[in-house]
């Protein structure tokens, strides 16, 4: 993280535990922005001297219907953004499920739709 600090002009935060916002907030570079579009159930601790000394800012946005998921999807194609992914088997459905439990996940889990008629 120390690596990356100031180095980001945006980070979209899709997380809806509990985490540290400020260790996202330092990797902000000046004028950067952090978007929370994940819903913690508790609220999140903010330091204003993350936000104040580094002219960043923080905001919110809900999940967008179908016209603004797809110019997420136009911008992302044009910009070459991809998103890390591990493709299971449904059949390894419950061993994914017990490796998130022990936190042993390091990306998001994408069920290979094939593999349910097999």
């Amino acid at each position: 993280m120390r690596k990356h600090a100031g180095s980001f002009d945006f980070i979209l935060d899709a997380v809806s535990a509990d985490h540290d916002l400020n260790a996202y907030i330092n990797l902000l570079g000046r004028d950067g922005n952090l978007t929370l579009v994940g819903a913690p159930e508790k609220p999140l601790a903010v330091s204003a001297f993350s936000l104040l000394l580094g002219r960043r800012s923080l905001s919110g946005s809900p999940i967008g219907g179908i016209a603004e998921t797809q110019e997420m999807l136009d911008f992302c194609g044009e910009h070459g953004i991809t998103a890390d992914i591990e493709v299971i088997k449904i059949q390894d459905i419950n061993e994914a499920y017990e490796r998130l439990l022990k936190s042993e996940v390091k990306y998001r889990f994408v069920i290979d739709i094939a593999s349910v008629r097999a």
